[in-house]
């Protein structure tokens, strides 16, 4: 599984990187992580409106989220 670390990243930087990783390999499931809410909320909304399904999790101090294609 492939990971995009944008922890300590401000926006649009993970939106960026996350956008990135899904043309790379689009079929694959990844995870992303990110210290804020707003980032959360920015790559989810991303994830959902480019077919994946997006689960949220907290992970040492920050949050991870696992976008699997749909």
């Amino acid at each position: 599984m492939n990971q995009v670390d944008a922890r300590g990243l401000s926006c649009p930087i993970p939106v960026v990187r996350t956008r990135k990783a899904m043309k790379a390999d689009p079929n694959t499931t990844f995870t992303v992580l990110v210290d804020e809410m707003t980032q959360v909320e920015n790559v989810t909304r991303l994830g959902n409106s480019n077919g994946y399904e997006v689960e949220v999790e907290d992970y040492e101090g920050a949050y991870m989220l696992t976008l699997t294609p749909r």
